[in-house]
């Protein structure tokens, strides 16, 4: 299996090459170590940060930027949004803050990418 990836693990966005041979992983393109790791956990596990927004009552806007506090499995995006949409906090919230505890028993949390002031 071959496959071609954008690395994203720092500004170069290199153009990687990954073959798996028998058990092991060939990474190729890469122009520091991160693209070793990258292109591997691409192929094996690909994890994605999840930026969102979730609604806010009473805070200076009706939405509150929020994202996954680390990467979660790619796979569990849908249902990680269909958690998230669900939430609403209310004013006053700082940046931060946890707005969902363990996201799917991931020990994964979803804050508060911005803080957000009661609005009287």
């Amino acid at each position: 299996m071959k496959k071609d990836i954008t690395c994203i693990s720092c500004p170069l966005g290199c153009q990687l090459v990954v073959e798996k041979k028998n058990d092991d992983y060939i990474v190729t393109g890469n122009s520091c170590k991160n693209g070793i790791k990258y292109g591997i956990e691409e192929m094996t596990n690909p994890r994605r940060v999840l930026p969102t927004t979730i609604v806010i009552r009473g805070g200076l806007h009706p939405r509150l930027p929020v994202a996954t506090s680390d990467a979660i499995p790619k796979g569990k995006i849908f249902d990680a949004m269909a958690i998230i949409n669900q939430v609403v906090v209310d004013a006053p919230i700082q940046l931060g803050d946890v707005v969902v505890k363990d996201l799917l028993g991931t020990g994964i949390d979803v804050v508060a990418t911005k803080s957000m002031p009661k609005v009287s």
